[in-house]
């Protein structure tokens, strides 16, 4: 359990790496998943066009979600767009640093299939085999054929076993071309895709370099201040856990000691300071209270200085203090609004 926990500790710390290298792993799954998927074109009309671009962009949907699903700060984008206003007011610019974090890493698998699909052409040649040129690469003036006649014989391309329209147009010289044009916007869309990438990485920090240090702070602040809340809320809930069953057994051993007439036992160390750790909140309404108003209104990001307390060996003992205590009406109310 302690190897797993500090694997899990490791992939917290490296959390942007590890998801670099999951975008990575997803995306050279997708040129497998390619590679391994068996292409069948309808040779239909007007089913060619739909199942070719469906296989080009179906698929780098599915992968571009799969991408936003497997990337942790999806739900702390939801919580901080969806939370309301509060203490804490919501800046545009961190929710758009953080959706645009999150879409770059999750857009490199789509690329990466719309990449290898057009390399490969068998799409293409699906799709657009009924809008070969035929006058400039095959016999136009073929007696007999009808406009609707000559698509059915143009779309049975991609299937050499049962294409019959050789008169027409040879089927090696239409797949050449329909490949050709595949593999011209297949390099085109690789350029284009490492073109932007080259100015996102390198002419925004230019541009626009103080508002993105300060989205990039947030952000982090952000996600390290929901993971320390849980951190918190979990250590509250096992000392709560704790003085609550300790509180049963003491219980029981009072009503065992009265029937017995056996001293009750006292209260182990290692009890107190999980009463401690409960900061007031010891009851169910209270916590429930408390995590409400969490959500509803954060408390403002400034941060006030400490007072240190009197009269009890701490610094500042003799001296009066700058601050008089609050009554106990008072942290009673501070209490039940947190």
């Amino acid at each position: 359990m302690d190897k797993f926990r500090m694997i899990f500790q490791f992939l917290q710390s490296n959390q942007e790496s590890f998801m670099n290298g999951i975008c990575g792993i997803m995306a050279l799954a997708s040129a497998q998943m390619y590679s391994a998927f068996d292409f069948n074109c309808p040779c239909l009309p007007y089913y060619n066009l739909a199942y070719g671009l469906g296989i080009l962009l179906v698929p780098p949907l599915i992968l571009f979600l799969l991408g936003f699903v497997l990337n942790n700060n999806v739900s702390m984008l939801a919580e901080e767009w969806r939370r309301p206003q509060g203490q804490r007011g919501k800046d545009p610019a961190v929710l758009r640093y953080m959706f645009c974090s999150m879409a770059q890493r999750a857009m490199i698998a789509p690329v990466v299939w719309v990449s290898v699909t057009l390399l490969d052409g068998k799409c293409i040649t699906c799709a657009f085999c009924t809008s070969v040129p035929v006058g400039t690469l095959g016999n136009a003036s073929h007696p007999g054929l009808s406009q609707g006649e000559m698509k059915q014989v143009l779309a049975r391309i991609p299937c050499k076993e049962i294409y019959d329209g050789q008169e027409l147009i040879a089927n090696e010289v239409a797949i050449r071309y329909l490949n050709c044009i595949s593999q011209a916007l297949g390099w085109c869309f690789v350029l284009l895709m490492t073109t932007l990438a080259f100015l996102v990485r390198s002419l925004r920090p230019c541009f626009t370099q103080a508002a993105f240090l300060k989205s990039r702070y947030w952000c982090h602040y952000i996600d390290i201040e929901r993971k320390l809340f849980d951190e918190t809320c979990a250590e509250h809930a096992r000392s709560f856990a704790k003085v609550c069953i300790q509180q049963f057994f003491e219980g029981m051993s009072t009503d065992l000691a009265a029937a017995h007439c056996h001293p009750p036992r006292k209260a182990p160390a290692d009890v107190g300071e999980a009463a401690e750790k409960l900061l007031g909140i010891t009851d169910r309404g209270t916590m429930n209270t408390a995590l409400k108003s969490w959500h509803r209104c954060k408390p403002p990001l400034q941060l006030h200085p400490p007072t240190l307390p009197s009269g009890n060996g701490w610094a500042g003992e003799g001296q009066p203090p700058t601050h008089p205590p609050a009554p106990r009406r008072e942290m009673a109310t501070y209490y039940s609004r947190v």
